[in-house]
């Protein structure tokens, strides 16, 4: 029989699982992989300039095709880098299969040159990590890695390589199926179940949809979008689950918890069923666990056992993919009697609308995202995390054409960037959108080459307001204005005597774009704005920065006090 090496093998792997794209960077341990990459011409290489920028731009690849992501890194620091990119996927549930390079078997534990030991470092950041140390399993362990990504709650598999395996001459056959002891993500629903949900639904006064990110990630929109038509029952969402239901949508209330609308929170702490799909119940949605829904019967529907209940004791817990649940419920769900329910919501929301204006007359960002709106009717946004995170978030219209990306449970900084690299590579026929403040910009601002090189149109907006905003945010209202560490103009002058200026701020965003070979723009007027979106849409073959200069007082509102409960929101200052 026919033997070639463990390189050659995972090169064939790949091609079975259909992947069309490899975010890659080399280096000692992965050299004759790449060798072998370059043999072949089915699988797309893109070359990163940074491994963690690589593994977000696999990442919302992932999220935006709902295709697995690929990563290729050296052992070392190679894969050390991947690790940010690792719990960002890990806690949005993201299927990304990351191979790492590695030293010989023989050198193993005995600190060699880039020798780490991965899977251990990673081991509460992915959904399951092993290293190859016999060739004869090499075959299996991919094709098992590709199945767990991306079957129940998807999630990060990371796959080490030690050179000397990857070398070693084996089978050439690769499995046609998997057969893993103890792991049998669930497929169905229990119908039961469901019934005694839908029937608390039917009885309940003031029910409530709670859609999450699982909604999102099981393709489950339009199925959801009919169980909620038919039930006429409103609808609330976490940032994950944003575009669960067209923010247009009459029944469509808001994002509820930290940032939420007013009357999004107000409507869970009102209502007295809590239908909740596809969510964990964190902390920036729940504020104090004891006060969260006090009035509510909670009905819980999970791919993931370990979610339910572990935050927030439920009522009747579902164990079911979202799309599967809720194709389901459309069979037995009927009209609720809801009309006084959704008065009362209307009322809130004329009470305390989600509404923001500049009180100094400068460029807003909602006037940035309301031109946005207008502008883009078939687009991906994909936001990196602070105070423009929260406002995309929040004024960001998303329908069943447009697609929000944003690092949710581990909140990561230069996201964005890389991450709309990944979406457009994915999507090279939708109009793709990065929001970044100043602060995440820089984080990965290296991708420039990467964008240009793959000659990816892209939008970068980045809200320059001179400081980490979201930080600040914080120090103002609940640190006395003192703004420790947070002023990216202020470098060494952080405390400044008197008479002493700021320096320019550092880069200058148009100049630094324009150096890569990108397109910038700078916005400073409100009638500045719409143009400079029209121009950009007109590259079409370099990504263009707009950096919108925006005044540091511009707070997100609402915001819910820190440690406090739904009720204690901040509505302005």
């Amino acid at each position: 029989m026919k033997q070639i090496s463990g390189n050659k093998l995972l090169v064939k792997a790949l091609k079975e699982e259909g992947v069309e794209m490899l975010f890659g960077y080399p280096g000692a341990c992965t050299i004759d992989l790449s060798d072998e990459l370059y043999k072949q011409k089915d699988i797309s290489i893109i070359l990163p300039r940074h491994e963690q920028a690589l593994v977000h731009e696999a990442d919302a690849y992932a999220r935006t095709t709902g295709k697995v992501g690929v990563c290729l890194v050296t052992s070392g620091p190679g894969a050390t880098n991947l690790v940010t990119g690792l719990a960002t996927a890990n806690y949005d549930s993201v299927p990304l299969v990351c191979f790492t390079g590695q030293v010989a078997r023989h050198l193993i534990g005995n600190d060699a040159f880039q020798e780490v030991d991965i899977v251990g470092i990673t081991r509460s950041i992915t959904k399951y990590g092993v290293t190859v140390m016999n060739r004869a399993d090499l075959g299996r362990i991919i094709k098992e890695a590709f199945y767990i990504a991306r079957t129940g709650r998807p999630g990060p598999v990371l796959v080490d390589l030690p050179k000397d395996v990857m070398a070693e001459l084996g089978s050439a056959e690769y499995p046609k199926t998997v057969s893993i002891r103890g792991y049998k993500p669930n497929e169905t629903v229990h119908v039961g179940q469901l019934k005694r949900a839908i029937k608390l639904l039917g009885k309940a006064k003031k029910p409530l949809f709670l859609a999450g990110g699982g909604v999102n990630i099981a393709r489950a929109n339009e199925a959801f979008c009919r169980v909620v038509e038919k039930t006429q029952v409103p609808v609330v969402t976490t940032i994950m689950g944003r575009g669960a239901i067209p923010t247009n949508h009459p029944l469509f209330i808001g994002n509820l918890g930290m940032h939420g609308a007013y009357a999004a929170n107000m409507a869970v702490n009102n209502c007295d069923l809590l239908f909740s799909i596809g969510t964990r119940f964190n902390d920036r949605i729940t504020g104090k666990l004891h006060a969260f829904a006090p009035n509510a019967q909670i009905v819980h529907i999970d791919i993931d056992t370990a979610s339910i209940s572990r935050n927030i004791h439920v009522d009747i817990p579902i164990v079911a993919d979202a799309r599967e649940a809720v194709t389901k419920m459309e069979e037995y769900v009927e009209a609720c009697d809801t009309q006084n329910w959704i008065a009362e919501i209307r009322s809130w929301k004329e009470e305390h609308p989600l509404t923001m204006r500049s009180k100094s007359g400068a460029l807003s960002p909602l006037d940035i995202l309301e031109e946005m709106n207008r502008q883009f009717d078939d687009a991906i946004i994909v936001t990196d995390v602070g105070q423009h995170q929260m406002l995309v978030t929040q004024y960001a219209e998303i329908t069943e054409k447009k697609q929000l990306v944003t690092s949710g449970g581990l909140g990561t900084m230069g996201y964005g960037f890389p991450g709309a690299i990944g979406a457009k590579l994915g999507n090279p026929h939708k109009d793709v959108i990065a929001i970044s403040g100043d602060g995440g910009m820089q984080m990965n601002i290296q991708e420039f080459a990467t964008a240009v090189l793959e000659e990816l149109p892209i939008i970068l907006c980045v809200f320059n307001n001179e400081y980490l905003g979201m930080v600040r945010q914080w120090q103002k209202l609940f640190y006395g204005k003192r703004y420790s560490m947070t002023n990216l103009k202020a470098g060494a002058l952080s405390r400044r005597t008197e008479g002493q200026e700021y320096p320019e701020y550092t880069p200058d965003f148009v100049k630094l774009a324009e150096s890569y070979g990108a397109k910038g723009i700078r916005v400073t007027k409100k009638e500045e704005i719409a143009q400079a979106f029209q121009d950009a849409r007109k590259n079409t073959n370099t990504p263009t920065l707009i950096e919108f200069i925006i005044d540091p007082e511009e707070m997100v509102y609402p915001m819910i006090k820190p440690g406090g409960t739904l009720e204690d929101m901040i509505m302005d200052c």
